[in-house]
């Protein structure tokens, strides 16, 4: 039957419109594939800039858009996460999950989501804290050993601290859990506690701690005497690695790995050169993307491309100094990374060697193209879905996983 009411036809075409528009629970493929790794100068930010700073070398921030022309699918696993934090992959192809509240859960092969895993200790899960990043031993098959990150209560406040204890063999509990390291001083507050963890190459730990935000802490970012800002390494027993930068150095951490961070929730290894990348939160403007060295400055507080949040320079207003490191790249405004991976599956190849990392207000996925160590191309994915994605890996079955604040945990792959 013809309509012939314009009234009608608006309405049905809103109707259209609303249900065309409402967000998919099924599996979905990227739309509209594009230029792949070559596209035109423009960026993916459409909004001005916080402040009018210049970028230290071309290239630095808002770097061209590119768009992935491999089809892709993304699907929800599950939505029946809470304030899941951190992602790995286990050897059977499940996946070990930590909830910022203190709990660890594992989601199956099958997409099954497990109990609580009981046997941790306690968190103040205040803010900011909570059970944070993990990673498993590289012998977990035969050892069954985890490691965390949590903000642990104790005299003072709270601290960064890292956990360790056997996964039992039913995966129902952490068996004999253990501090194994405090990024001292203590302090009161509830936000910047960092939180990630990884193995390098040498089967050392590292690390990322905050500088727990407030103006009477952010100082120490800068002290090699402060555990606060920083990225140490250490062994699987919580010792200072033997060969870090300021072993032996008067008056410093000797697990200090690098100092003049704000609030890194990210760090992943480079799959071909073992080097180690971080993602790190600015104030108003200033999130950062760096290549860490072993020994390096990168700049916090006294250099930054952010603003504090009343708009303000913060301490100086200077974005370079000798000595202090440059990010590879920042966002202004801000995204809010967090957790990141490189992709190094063959499945997609224009994915290989890309780093993808959560973005929390942001609500996407950045994909950033690498090449000789500088950012080439950026590209937002996921952004449709509206979650602030928290944590990135990669399965074993060569798939991306995402978790988000919202309680999801996403699968994106090629099939």
């Amino acid at each position: 039957m013809m309509m012939n009411n314009p009234g009608l036809l608006k309405f049905a075409f809103l109707l259209l419109l609303s249900v065309s528009c409402k967000q998919e629970s099924e599996p979905h493929t990227n739309p509209e594939p594009g230029s792949g790794q070559s596209n035109d100068s423009t960026s993916v930010e459409v909004n001005a800039p916080n402040s009018r700073y210049t970028p230290a070398f071309a290239g630095q921030t808002r770097i061209r858009a590119v768009r992935t022309e491999a089809q892709f699918v993304t699907r929800i696993v599950t939505d029946q996460l809470t304030n899941p934090w951190g992602i790995t992959s286990l050897p059977d192809g499940g996946l070990l999950i930590t909830q910022k509240g203190g709990q660890m859960r594992i989601v199956s092969a099958a997409g099954v989501l497990g109990s609580v895993i009981t046997g941790l200790p306690a968190v103040n899960a205040a803010g900011q804290g909570g059970l944070l990043g993990l990673c498993l031993d590289p012998q977990f098959e035969s050892n069954r050993l985890v490691y965390w990150v949590f903000s642990e209560p104790v005299a003072g406040g709270s601290l960064t601290s890292v956990g360790r204890g056997r996964l039992s063999s039913d995966a129902s509990r952490v068996e004999n859990a253990a501090v194994i390291y405090r990024a001292t001083p203590s302090y009161t507050g509830s936000a910047h506690y960092g939180g990630r963890i990884l193995f390098d190459r040498t089967g050392h730990l590292l690390v990322s701690t905050g500088e727990r935000s407030d103006m009477v802490t952010r100082p120490q970012s800068q002290s090699l005497s402060s555990g606060l800002g920083k990225i140490v390494r250490i062994t699987t027993d919580g010792r200072p690695g033997a060969d870090n930068p300021f072993v032996g150095q008067s008056n410093a951490r000797p697990e200090i790995w690098s100092l003049g961070h704000r609030n890194p929730q990210g760090l992943a290894m480079h799959p071909v050169t073992g080097e180690l990348w971080e993602s790190e939160h600015g104030p108003r403007g200033g999130d950062e993307i760096n290549r860490v060295q072993a020994g390096g400055n990168y700049g916090w507080p006294t250099i930054t491309y952010g603003l504090e949040y009343s708009g303000q320079p913060v301490g100086a207003g200077i974005q370079q100094r000798d000595g202090l490191l440059q990010p590879a790249y920042y966002w202004d405004p801000v995204i809010s990374p967090s957790g990141m991976t490189f992709y190094s599956g063959n499945s997609i190849p224009e994915w290989e060697n890309n780093l993808f990392i959560g973005s929390l207000s942001g609500m996407h996925i950045a994909r950033l193209v690498i090449e000789n160590n500088r950012i080439v191309g950026e590209e937002r994915l996921l952004v449709s879905e509206q979650q602030r994605f928290r944590d990135i890996t990669q399965g074993r079955d060569g798939a991306l996983y995402a978790v988000t604040d919202q309680g999801r945990l996403y699968r994106i792959a090629s099939n």
